[in-house]
């Protein structure tokens, strides 16, 4: 891994980290810590989507939508899908990444809902990073 693998415009990538060579930056990226990263990420929004599934299953066997054999088979299959996300987590020990992309999608959603339900804080937040509001030169 010693040989560079990207180079570009003011940038040279390795695999490693980030060194300024000069006028020639290296950056180096760990190529376990990037697949780790993404499948992390790909596992955690297979996540997401399985959430939002049961949701969408409760709601429909609550309402009579399906039949007893329909629910099985759905219930059978969402916790077949947990299993198969389980395994595939604790095979490549992307446990710890997993949770913290939900975490950081949790604190997402958290701060958006925060700032529907209390406007005001739009305004502050932006005031906190210097962003005046659109409309205050118009008195609105």
């Amino acid at each position: 891994m010693g040989e560079p693998k990207l180079r570009g415009e003011g940038f040279v990538a390795s695999g490693r980290g980030c060194i300024n060579r000069g006028e020639v930056t290296v950056l180096d990226i760990d190529e376990d810590n990037l697949k780790h990263g993404v499948l992390g990420l790909v596992v955690a929004l297979v996540g997401v989507i399985r959430d939002a599934l049961k949701i969408q299953a409760f709601k429909r066997m609550e309402s009579g939508g399906l039949t007893a054999d329909e629910c099985e088979r759905l219930g059978q299959a969402l916790m077949d899908l947990d299993v198969a996300i389980d395994e595939i987590k604790k095979e490549q020990g992307i446990s710890e990444s997993v949770q913290a992309v939900r975490d950081g999608l949790d604190d997402i959603v958290d701060d958006v809902l925060d700032k529907f339900l209390n406007p005001e804080r739009w305004t502050d937040d932006a005031e906190k990073q210097g962003i005046r509001h659109p409309f205050s030169s118009c008195g609105v």
